[in-house]
């Protein structure tokens, strides 16, 4: 009988995760058990993802407030350190803030507007028009940006940042002074020893500060770079990836999670016979179009993913080939057109008409995003997803 069904996603219900817990077998029973239990069938290109979160917890990648503290204050120097577009979060930043102000004497604290790098926002477009304030060129105190815009709280937390960020770095026995900028430079007037906080636009931000004669520039990715006084750490992403665990200890990225995707891809060939891709995943790469809030706060989609998930689709637009290539044809005769052009389609369609409007996103963008969206990040319970029929197409 000819399928009926394309894309499946499915979340899969798995023990609560420890530190020191063997995820892989975890994983691999998980699946089998839920496609036992569910009656489905396991099949070759099928995609397995596991959320970093858990990775991370059974890695036990964990640290503390303090080390974050102990680790800011020997490369920034332990004085007046400027820290630069970090995003409006109590979960991701706050508690890396309270380390970054126990390792300080005095943090200038430099936001951007009218939102931070993910979307969150601290005043509107129509505020800043209002009030005639230009967000490329003009640096407002706090005070400057209280007398224009009042409090703003957060539209989803009601949270007004700007007060949570002071209060709390004072609370930690550190000065506090809030600015809202855009250009990094700005900072520089008030010191040269910079803590570039933003994620996807941090590489840029520290050559301009470099070039304009900054003394010392680390970015979160490089704070707990490696392990503090025994804590965990993240090589490549330092703090970055990282979520509140307790008020006192943060949960890193996971690292070292290649070995992990290619031993539960070994694990699920010799329990099912099948070639199974597998991937860890944090964050999705989309944005909340009423919130304005872009979801993508992990330095990453996926950290790990085994090789079958590398590269981009190479896809034909159906209804481009309905319109147009075979715009005289329908029903039955108009499928198999399709149908054939999709079995000679070229390796690779960059530049055809035809596959215009397809998503030029890599695989494990895609998949890690339509995996968040299927486990959640709330009470689920399903921190590994099953994908099934992603690499289909009509002739299958």
């Amino acid at each position: 009988m000819e399928r009926r069904t394309g894309t499946v996603s499915r979340g899969i219900r798995c023990p609560i995760i420890r530190e020191g817990d063997d995820i892989a077998s975890i994983v691999v029973d998980s699946v089998t058990q839920a496609a036992e239990a569910e009656g489905f069938a396991l099949r070759d290109r099928d995609v397995v993802a596991i959320t970093e979160s858990v990775v991370a917890r059974a890695q036990g990648n964990y640290a503390s407030v303090d080390a974050i503290a102990a680790d800011v204050k020997e490369k920034l120097g332990g004085e007046t350190v400027g820290v630069i577009f970090p995003i409006l979060s109590r979960n991701r930043f706050a508690i890396c803030l309270r380390g970054i102000a126990k390792g300080s004497k005095k943090i200038v604290l430099m936001l951007n507007y009218p939102s931070d790098e993910v979307g969150n926002a601290l005043v509107s477009l129509d505020q800043l028009d209002e009030a005639g304030v230009n967000p490329y060129t003009d640096v407002l105190s706090e005070a400057k940006y209280r007398e224009l815009f009042g409090e703003n709280p957060h539209p989803f937390t009601g949270v007004d940042y700007v007060t949570y960020y002071g209060d709390l770095i004072r609370s930690c026995g550190a000065e506090a002074e809030i600015i809202l900028a855009n250009d990094p430079r700005a900072i520089l007037q008030y010191t040269d020893s910079v803590l570039n906080c933003d994620i996807h636009t941090r590489v840029r931000t520290k050559r301009i500060l470099r070039d304009a004669g900054a003394k010392r520039v680390v970015g979160l990715d490089e704070i707990l770079n490696q392990s503090v006084n025994g804590s965990g750490f993240n090589e490549k992403y330092g703090l970055l990836g990282s979520n509140k665990s307790t008020e006192d200890m943060v949960k890193l990225f996971p690292q070292d999670c290649f070995d992990l995707v290619n031993t539960i891809q070994e694990k699920l060939l010799a329990r099912t016979g099948k070639h199974i891709e597998v991937m860890v995943y944090g964050d999705g790469a989309f944005k909340d179009p009423v919130g304005k809030i872009w979801e993508l706060a992990d330095p990453i989609v996926s950290p790990a993913f085994t090789p079958g998930l590398e590269g981009t689709p190479n896809e034909l637009k159906l209804k481009y080939l309905a319109d147009n290539d075979f715009a005289e044809l329908k029903g039955e005769e108009l499928k198999k057109a399709i149908e054939t052009a999709i079995r000679k389609k070229d390796d690779d369609l960059v530049g055809n008409m035809a596959s215009q409007g397809t998503t030029p996103r890599r695989l494990t963008d895609l998949i890690g995003s339509l995996c968040d969206l299927t486990s959640g990040s709330g009470d689920k319970g399903t921190p590994v997803v099953l994908v099934q029929g992603y690499f289909d197409n009509l002739t299958d």
